[in-house]
């Protein structure tokens, strides 16, 4: 079943360009892995209608979602799986566009919350991802250093995200808050794995999801037996950046206007 799933998507690529795999030509039935994890651009409507596709053809165990909170997917336990209630339930979340993912929300049968509490994401800034993370940072591979031009190019990323607007010699913060992240969505999805079983689906963005240097390096190091199917989201015909299973790039662009205005403010 995995073959065949992969066999169609090549079918796919073969009929596009070589980077490019449309919204319609993934036959999610075929999946029969272990993990899926759907990248996004988090306002991008296209990407939600995909993932919210994603998951009712797969019928995952659980599904785990970077944007809330363990304490908000909670109070969702018991909430009926339609979009009216999961909007009403939703309101006053954390996440700032969380209404956006209604359809994808109803569309999970069990949801886990991955996100981080702000003092840990802080603590991971000032004092790097491995003192926060706690007695499993070993293992998970925090205590490493990473290879330097990996380090240099993601600091840089870090950079041109936040608009030069923090000095560059800040970014090495930033990318051990992003590392504590990666592993701790991995973590999660591990438990949802060990609580539920097989298949788990990680709803989150597509740096998250990059198999270069995202959730997929820590449960390949922790959990090498997993099956784990790693999407990238793009838009345009544009994949996104970084190295994925396969990416998805047929969405239109949402009007963002500038993104630095906010911090020309």
């Amino acid at each position: 079943m995995r073959m065949m799933f992969r066999t169609a998507l090549l079918a796919a690529v073969a009929t596009l360009s070589p980077a490019a795999v449309s919204f319609a030509a993934t036959d999610w039935s075929d999946f029969d892995g272990d993990v899926l994890i759907l990248g996004e651009f988090h306002d991008n409507p296209a990407h939600h209608v995909e993932q919210a596709k994603a998951i009712r053809i797969i019928a995952p165990t659980a599904v785990v979602f970077e944007m809330l909170t363990p304490e908000e997917a909670d109070a969702l336990a018991d909430t009926p799986r339609n979009p009216d209630s999961i909007t009403a339930a939703i309101d006053g979340f954390h996440w700032s566009n969380i209404a956006d993912y209604a359809d994808v929300l109803a569309a999970s049968p069990v949801i886990v919350g991955a996100a981080l509490p702000r003092d840990e994401m802080r603590g991971a800034f000032t004092d790097g991802a491995a003192a926060v993370f706690g007695a499993d940072a070993e293992r998970f591979g925090l205590m490493d250093a990473l290879p330097e031009d990996e380090q240099a190019i993601r600091e840089q990323a870090q950079f041109d995200a936040h608009c030069a607007a923090m000095p560059l010699d800040m970014m090495g913060g930033m990318v051990e808050a992003q590392r504590l992240r990666d592993a701790a969505f991995a973590r999660t999805v591990i438990e949802a794995l060990d609580t539920h079983g097989s298949p788990v689906v990680l709803i989150t963005g597509n740096g998250h999801a990059r198999m270069d240097w995202g959730v997929p390096v820590y449960l390949s190091r922790v959990r090498s037996d997993l099956d784990v199917t790693s999407i990238g989201q793009g838009e345009r015909q544009e994949p996104p950046e970084g190295v994925y299973s396969w990416t998805l790039n047929g969405a239109a662009s949402p009007d963002r206007g500038d993104p630095c205005a906010v911090f020309n403010q």
